[in-house]
């Protein structure tokens, strides 16, 4: 699995609009037959910070992903949006989606 993380810092007057203005990307990216999960979280410390989490099957399956049309579409929308580089973590692993936390169970 592709593991990605990126955290985005929206400029002040769209970070209340953020999701909604990224929802068609969104939408197109979880349909993607190699896309494991496509999530947002919003910050608790800076209201204008989001980060999201995007897993895939495999390295064919980013590729596909950063190649589609509403990947380069989403790139343009948050473009005009943010305020600073987005930050990136980038892993290749061999697990396949969530899993279980050993830590903690109910």
């Amino acid at each position: 699995m592709i593991f990605i993380a990126v955290r985005f810092t929206a400029r002040p007057e769209y970070a209340d609009t953020w999701l909604e203005r990224v929802a068609d990307f969104t939408r197109a990216t979880r349909a993607e037959s190699g896309n494991l999960f496509f999530d947002w979280s919003r910050s608790v410390d800076d209201p204008n910070q989001y980060v999201l989490l995007e897993g895939f099957a495999d390295a064919e399956a980013g590729a596909v992903h950063v190649a589609s049309d509403h990947f380069k579409a989403g790139l343009e929308t948050m473009a005009g949006l943010i305020a600073a580089t987005p930050e990136i973590i980038n892993v290749d692993t061999p697990q396949q989606g969530w899993g279980p936390m050993g830590e903690l169970t109910v």
